[in-house]
């Protein structure tokens, strides 16, 4: 009996197929991603694998990728200066790409699988700190991204949840704030704004921060009631957004973390990003003695697991709180006893 027939009998006999990992690539895009992807993905997708992927195996047949090819595209990123979570963002893609060619019957194991990924470093979180906070709120006083900074700051929302607020989604007699959507942008060229109607996580979220937080959404409600009456038949909202430019369209992502590292600069912290508004939000719960499943709900983290991984110095300062409370709780039982 030959090794084809072996092969034959016991099921794992595959008809030789010259598609390329560049065809195949271009048919899961078409048919598996195009209907259930949502677009700032798909375009995400579209760059990994133009710039990483069909350069590095693209001209390899699909049967004929091993663990070795896959692994020598991992440490190329990796020479070339890229992070782990690119690395790691583009395995996903290449994994489901071949997950679903081994469904339809085109390879029988996944070379990914085979394939090691670099070790990846947990980043240190850089909030802004008790002494930064007041100056940043001088420092954005009266910007026309005032109102949008602090409700980064007071309410840990992320800057796409921020600008793709709308007023229907702000509840000030409870003071409550419904996250469920966000301003998006196609990563192409001539690429167009949009607004996705779902969050990172995919979950709406309910949300109540602090008063201070409606405070800055008052102030922006009346600014943008003036900029309204200002505008006459020129305005134009048709999303009811809370943070508009002066005529009632969409603020630019761009432009609103570009102008953000001016202010930060401005204060000294010249490394600081708009996200770390949300890391500040969280430090600043945390510290305030929020329990950390609280935080999860706040940012809207799928596990408390994670929340408490990013934010472990924070509940390390948590740590010798509780310690020193308990060393007071005990000394004063001790002095009862005395």
């Amino acid at each position: 009996m030959t090794a084809i027939q072996r092969a034959v009998d016991n099921g794992t006999y595959q008809a030789p197929d010259k598609t390329t990992v560049s065809e195949w690539l271009d048919e899961w895009m078409k048919t598996f991603c195009a209907v259930k992807v949502k677009p700032l993905t798909y375009s995400s997708y579209e760059v990994a694998i133009k710039n990483h992927i069909k350069p590095a195996i693209g001209a390899l047949k699909v049967q004929a990728v091993k663990g070795v090819h896959v692994q020598k595209l991992y440490n190329g990123m990796t020479a070339a200066g890229l992070s782990p979570k690119t690395v790691k963002n583009v395995a996903a893609i290449l994994h489901k790409a071949f997950s679903v060619a081994q469904k339809q019957g085109m390879i029988q194991v996944n070379p990914c699988d085979a394939a090691e990924l670099p070790k990846t470093t947990q980043k240190e979180i850089k909030p802004l700190t008790d002494a930064e906070i007041p100056l940043f709120l001088k420092a954005i006083a009266g910007h026309q991204m005032e109102n949008a900074y602090a409700l980064c700051l007071f309410a840990g929302l992320r800057e796409g949840e921020c600008l793709g607020l709308s007023w229907s989604q702000v509840d000030f007699e409870a003071r409550r704030i419904t996250i469920s959507q966000q301003l998006q942008h196609e990563k192409k060229k001539g690429a167009a704004y949009y607004i996705a109607p779902s969050t990172k996580s995919g979950k709406p979220r309910q949300i109540e921060p602090p008063e201070i937080a409606f405070q800055y959404l008052r102030a922006e409600r009346k600014r943008q009631a003036e900029n309204r009456l200002a505008a006459g038949e020129l305005w134009s909202n048709p999303d009811n957004l809370v943070f508009t430019d002066e005529m009632g369209g969409h603020l630019a992502i761009s432009t609103f973390y570009k102008t953000f590292k001016r202010i930060a600069a401005s204060i000294g912290r010249p490394d600081a990003r708009p996200h770390d508004l949300r890391h500040t939000a969280a430090t600043v719960a945390i510290a305030s003695g929020a329990d950390i499943k609280s935080v999860q709900d706040l940012l809207g983290h799928a596990t408390a697991s994670f929340t408490l991984n990013v934010y472990a110095h924070s509940s390390d300062q948590m740590k010798k709180d509780t310690a020193a409370r308990m060393q007071s709780y005990y000394d004063n039982l001790t002095a009862k006893k005395a």
